[in-house]
């Protein structure tokens, strides 16, 4: 199947219910590895815990797009600005990687999946987009969603919730900055790149926190790098074969399996506010993933997922 396709073109012979599936069975692998990286960060610095999931990660995300695309779909000609999106990715992934040792993984989860949100706000300033009053309402209800589940003022309220916040608004511009590299920017390049470049900047970090792995864990380790490549590879067909605007929204289905497997694993069992917040983020977050695939203004063939980018 061709790398680039234009929009019209996707809406008109994408597969929905293929594409839905895929999307729904990358979201749930994209969940398990959250859980590895959550149980991995509670014995391991998180550094460490990112590097070796973008290290077993980027092998797979290489064969994959070697296989479908070629050769050629890996290179670019904006070297720079794939260098400081990989900075984006890199704090994104530290910040959300950060935000599970110190919340539950629904809680993290909900706030991350807010960089919708971003997007609508810094589309104003950095490509001159005007959202509508929908638009607006669906922002401002979406934020209101994270106050319910930080709760400012409140005993359950902390600092950590800055984290997952922090990784809401560089997706945001990872998402905004996918749009400015145009399309002659590959898919393929444009992960390939947002998992190699944080790999070694990470890494440059690594021998300040390194902490020797136990053998039982490296099946986790690499766990985690698996599933995370896989869940990018299985988004990105969904939103290939898919129509945009219908499989982009079930992303949300990440907020459910996040807070099974909380429950499952951990004994987490999230607040009625916090639900009620986790609710609104994913109904806003929802619309406006509609809304902006609906528009045009994310590429069905060069897709940006919206889940926070744990490596991708």
């Amino acid at each position: 199947m061709a790398i680039a396709r234009s929009a019209t073109a996707s809406e008109a012979d994408g597969s929905p219910a293929a594409g839905i599936a895929f999307m729904c069975a990358g979201v749930f692998c994209l969940t398990i590895n959250d859980v590895f990286a959550k149980w991995l960060g509670e014995l391991y610095p998180v550094v460490e815990v990112a590097f070796f999931r973008m290290l077993f990660a980027l092998p797979l995300i290489v064969g994959v797009a070697l296989a479908v695309a070629g050769p050629r779909s890996l290179t670019t000609a904006r070297p720079l600005a794939h260098i400081g999106r990989g900075l984006l990715a890199t704090c994104a992934t530290l910040s959300f990687f950060l935000g599970l040792t110190l919340l539950p993984l629904a809680e993290v989860s909900a706030i991350a999946f807010t960089a919708p949100l971003f997007v609508t706000l810094l589309a104003i300033p950095l490509l001159g987009e005007r959202p509508g009053p929908v638009q607006w309402i669906a922002t401002i209800a979406g934020f209101g969603g994270i106050l319910l589940i930080a709760r400012p003022g409140g005993a359950a309220f902390s600092l950590a919730a800055l984290a997952p916040l922090t990784t809401a608004f560089a997706y945001g511009m990872l998402m905004l900055t996918a749009r400015m590299l145009g399309r002659r920017e590959t898919i393929w390049a444009t992960m390939f790149y947002a998992t190699a470049v944080p790999l070694v900047l990470i890494g440059m970090l690594l021998p300040w926190v390194w902490k020797t792995p136990e053998l039982a864990h490296l099946p986790y380790f690499i766990g985690s790098g698996l599933f995370g490549g896989l869940a990018m590879t299985l988004i990105t067909q969904g939103f290939r074969i898919g129509v945009a605007s219908v499989v982009a929204p079930f992303d949300y289905t990440g907020l459910v399996w996040a807070t099974v497997f909380g429950w499952l694993i951990w004994a987490e069992i999230p607040s009625p506010l916090s639900v009620a917040g986790g609710i609104v983020i994913a109904l806003c977050g929802g619309y406006l993933a509609y809304s902006q695939t609906r528009n045009g203004r994310r590429r069905p063939s060069e897709p940006e997922p919206l889940h926070p980018p744990r490596g991708d």
